[in-house]
């Protein structure tokens, strides 16, 4: 699969970090001197993406200043109500246009080894691959369940202590186009948002393949101000071929 393209939704207002985030966007709080956003993006590129598409939103002004200087092509798009991950992706569509493309969040760290094992997952007749991390309980994500690999349910945010998987989304996916016909026509969620999740329980409803890649390396959302540390200590402490 010849994927040189990711979209990057980073238009949220990350209101788990307080009174960090009043005047800043979450993608931009700092990590060993870098913004969180731009070490996602190097990663990126060291998997072998070539072109990025950046859905902003929440003071957007100050992501676009900060990359002004990114070495490799970007493209804005705004997400001008934030109401779910869903309507941010479709905000991204025409950079997608008719390419595969892989689709994370601008607080979301990975390695460039995890990204070209998601990619390599994505081929015929797969129609999408869903990166995931192995946790204790699901609930505060989405639960994903596989069989030899294939993902047969998708359920964003399950209560606690019901689902049967330890299978959890980490955030990191390979889409071909067909997902954003999903993504127009995804339901209002219990939550109060249209989500990416929807539409992947869409496409498995219509017997799309959709697939699952266990993510192995260092991984990590950086959501709230406790997890900053950790997430530092991750930088920091890369090995040399890990940007």
């Amino acid at each position: 699969m010849n994927l040189r393209k990711a979209l990057v939704l980073a238009a949220g207002k990350g209101t788990r970090m307080g009174s960090l985030t009043r005047e800043l966007p979450k993608p931009l709080l700092p990590l060993g001197g870098k913004p969180i956003l731009r070490h996602v993006l190097d990663r990126l590129a060291s998997a072998g993406i070539q072109e990025f598409g950046i859905v902003i939103g929440y003071y957007g002004d100050q992501i676009r200043a900060c990359l002004s200087d990114y070495p490799l092509p970007l493209t804005f798009y705004v997400q001008h109500e934030l109401t779910g991950t869903a309507s941010a992706a479709i905000a991204g569509r025409p950079f997608c246009g008719a390419d595969p493309f892989l689709l994370t969040f601008g607080d979301i760290l990975c390695t460039p080894a995890d990204y070209r094992g998601l990619i390599h997952l994505l081929h015929p007749p797969a129609e999408a691959v869903v990166g995931v991390k192995f946790v204790d309980d699901p609930a505060p994500g989405a639960a994903v369940y596989e069989e030899h690999g294939r993902v047969t349910r998708i359920i964003e945010k399950p209560p606690p202590g019901t689902s049967t998987t330890h299978w959890n989304s980490a955030g990191v996916y390979a889409f071909t186009p067909r997902i954003f016909d999903e993504l127009q026509r995804v339901p209002l969620s219990p939550r109060g948002e249209y989500e990416i999740t929807s539409a992947i329980a869409q496409l498995l409803a219509a017997n799309h393949t959709v697939r699952m890649y266990a993510i192995t390396g260092r991984w990590m959302d950086v959501g709230r101000p406790e997890d900053l540390p950790h997430a530092e200590s991750l930088i920091v402490s890369a090995p040399p071929n890990e940007p």
